[in-house]
């Protein structure tokens, strides 16, 4: 019940996930390592699988129970209808926009100082369009990126500026991970 209350999934799902978790769990030990994770063909593919898997592990830790996986994993759930009117005075849900964003902003900001720099943002840049573009291009994708973000001239982008570029952005719909459907 406590999982339930604090990540929304429905018992089904729950259930679901756990035995998603159990199958990944080749060491039959309750946890999972990076390892267990790399199996997963969703992660795999993805230009940012390594930071994904990574935002699973608490800082330190290598390995991740059920729990935590998924707490993480209530990040990606969509928010429903009748989710939008929820008791505003109880502790903000893992899947509500800003958490969503927090943990987009994360992949980001590898050194945690709650800024992505240009280092950080090319990073990215070159992990999703892969070898064909010149360094040259992605930098200066980079430094649009980056001069249309940052508001407080530091040449970098924070997590407000961050939000503020994503305002637009349907966040809902990018940020849900098939294999929970």
């Amino acid at each position: 019940g406590e999982i339930k209350k604090e990540t929304g999934f429905s018992h089904s799902q729950i259930t679901r996930l756990y035995s998603r978790f159990t199958s990944l769990d080749k060491g039959e030990n309750g946890t999972l390592s990076r390892e267990d994770f790399q199996r997963i063909p969703e992660l795999a593919i993805n230009p940012l699988g390594d930071r994904i898997i990574n935002a699973f592990f608490p800082e330190g830790e290598d390995q991740v129970n059920f729990r935590g996986f998924m707490r993480t994993l209530a990040h990606f759930r969509p928010i429903e209808d009748n989710e939008k009117s929820k008791d505003q005075n109880g502790p903000e849900p893992l899947n509500s926009r800003s958490n969503k964003l927090h943990f987009a902003f994360r992949l980001y900001d590898l050194d945690k100082d709650d800024k992505i720099s240009r280092d950080e943002l090319l990073q990215v840049l070159r992990m999703m369009v892969g070898v064909n573009i010149s360094d040259e291009q992605l930098g200066s994708i980079a430094d649009r990126t980056i001069q249309e973000a940052d508001q407080d001239g530091d040449s970098a982008i924070s997590f407000a500026e961050f939000v503020k570029v994503l305002e637009k952005v349907d966040v809902e719909q990018k940020m849900s991970i098939r294999f929970l459907h």
